[in-house]
C-alpha cells in the first residue's frame, strides 16, 4: 500500500515528529489540567456499568488484541464510560509483554462519529457539570495515552471518522482508510470547536487546510485522507477482512513488519480531480487571511470571479456555523502549530469547558435537532 506522494510530501511523514507524539513522555506538560493514567483508571473504577461490556469489545489472541467501538446505533459515539474501559484495556495491554501491538476498530458503518454530544446536551441540561468535565477529561486522557503508546497501533478508519473518532486514531501509528471512509471535523456546526486533539493534527496539514476543514467542517475521503497525511494506508472496503486475518497472525512488536503487511495488501489511490488537495493554492489564498471576517471577503472575491463551486461551498458552510465557533477555532489551530499534542488537548479542555458553561454563548446548548443526525448532515 503506497501513499498518494505528491500530496503526501507537503504534509511529511505521518510518523515524523509532526504527527508520532511524545511516545518517550507519558507526563502531560505543567500547564495541563488533564488527568494522568491513575487517574482514569479510577474514572474506570467509577464509570456507569449500564451497557459498558458491550460498547467496547475485544478480539484477538497472541501477539494481538483489537478493540472494537460497539454503539452502532449511534455510530460508536464515544461516551465518559467508554473512554475510561479503552483506557483500562489500553493501560492492561501495554503492560502484557505477550502482546505485541493493538488495533481499533468500529461496528457497523462508522469507525467514530465522535463524543456522545446527546448526552453531553442533556448533562448541560440537568447542571452536571462535573460529569461533562469527566466526559472531557476521560476521552482527553485516552488520546494523549494512545498519542504515547508504547506498542504499535493500528487503527481501521472503515466508515465514518469524523471528531473524537479521528481524535482516538490519528495520533497512533498506523491509520487505514478505506473507500468508505469519510473524515470531519463539523463542530462549528454545532456552535463549538474542533476539540480531541484537532487543533494539533489540522495545524500540520499542508498549507492552510487545516483550517478550512477546520471552519467548513467539509468531509474528506480515504483516497484525500491519504494525500494529506491523516491517515497512513488505504484499502478497500472489499479487502478489509482481509488485512485484519493477516494482521491477526502476525506475532511482532517491530511496526516495520506491520507496515510491510499493510503495504502489501494496500492499494495505490488518487483523489478525485475535484478534490481539495489539488486546490491547495486556492485554499491558502482564501483561508491564509488572519481573520474569519478576511477568509469570508476572500472566498465572496473568488466566488464573483471565477464562479467558482468550491469557494460557493465553502462560503455557504461558513454562513451556516456559528460565527462565535469560527473565530475560536481558528485561533485554536493556528496555537496548535507551536503547541504539543498534550499542549493542544490542556488548551482544548479549558475551550471545552468555556464552551458548555453559557457564560460567554449559549450556541452549543441550543443547538437543534441533536442526535446523530448531524454527523449525516455533514
Amino acid at each position: 500500500m503506497r501513499r498518494f506522494r505528491a500530496a503526501a510530501s507537503l504534509a511529511g511523514d505521518p510518523r515524523s515528529p509532526h504527527f508520532h507524539f511524545l511516545r518517550h513522555c507519558r507526563s502531560f506538560c505543567r500547564s495541563s489540567s488533564l488527568p494522568d493514567a491513575d487517574d482514569a483508571a479510577a474514572a474506570a473504577a467509577a464509570a456507569p456499568a449500564d451497557g459498558l461490556e458491550s460498547q467496547v469489545l475485544v478480539e484477538g489472541s497472541g501477539s494481538s488484541r483489537t478493540a472494537i467501538l460497539n454503539r452502532p446505533s449511534v455510530l460508536n459515539a464515544f461516551s465518559t464510560a467508554m473512554g475510561a474501559k479503552l483506557q483500562k484495556l489500553y493501560k492492561n495491554w501495554e503492560d502484557d509483554p505477550d502482546i505485541g501491538f493493538v488495533m481499533m476498530k468500529g461496528s457497523g458503518r462508522a469507525f467514530c462519529a465522535g463524543g456522545d454530544i446527546v448526552s453531553l446536551y442533556h448533562l448541560i441540561n440537568r447542571g452536571k457539570i462535573e460529569d461533562c468535565k469527566d466526559f472531557f477529561r476521560t476521552i482527553y486522557s485516552f488520546i494523549y495515552f494512545v498519542g504515547t503508546y508504547l506498542k504499535p497501533h493500528v487503527a481501521l478508519l472503515n466508515g465514518i471518522t469524523m471528531g473524537g473518532g479521528a481524535g482516538v486514531s490519528i495520533p497512533g501509528t498506523f491509520r487505514v482508510a478505506t473507500d468508505k471512509t469519510v473524515f470531519a471535523t463539523p463542530e462549528t456546526l454545532i456552535g463549538f470547536h474542533p476539540d480531541a486533539g484537532a487543533s494539533f493534527y489540522l495545524s500540520h496539514l499542508p498549507g492552510h487546510l487545516g483550517e478550512y476543514l477546520g471552519l467548513t467542517g467539509e468531509k474528506l475521503t480515504g483516497a484525500e485522507m491519504i494525500a494529506c497525511g491523516l491517515a497512513t494506508h488505504y484499502t478497500l472496503d472489499a479487502k478489509l477482512p482481509l488485512i485484519e486475518e493477516q494482521l491477526g497472525k502476525l506475532v511482532t512488536d517491530d511496526p516495520s513488519v506491520i507496515e510491510s503487511m499493510l503495504e502489501k495488501y494496500g492499494d495505490l489511490v488518487c483523489p478525485d480531480k475535484m478534490s481539495v488537495v489539488h486546490k491547495i493554492e486556492l485554499v491558502d489564498k482564501c483561508f491564509g487571511h488572519e481573520t474569519v471576517e478576511e477568509i469570508i471577503d476572500a472566498l465572496e472575491s473568488q466566488t464573483a470571479g471565477l464562479k467558482d463551486s468550491w469557494c460557493n461551498s465553502a462560503l455557504r458552510r461558513l454562513k451556516e456555523a456559528s460565527p462565535l465557533s469560527l473565530k475560536v477555532s481558528l485561533r485554536s489551530v493556528r496555537e496548535g502549530r507551536f503547541q504539543t499534542l498534550d499542549q493542544c488537548l490542556a488548551r482544548e479542555y479549558r475551550m471545552s469547558l468555556q464552551g458548555i458553561s453559557k457564560q460567554i454563548s449559549h450556541d452549543f446548548c441550543e443547538v437543534r435537532g441533536f442526535g446523530h443526525e448531524w454527523w449525516t448532515r455533514t
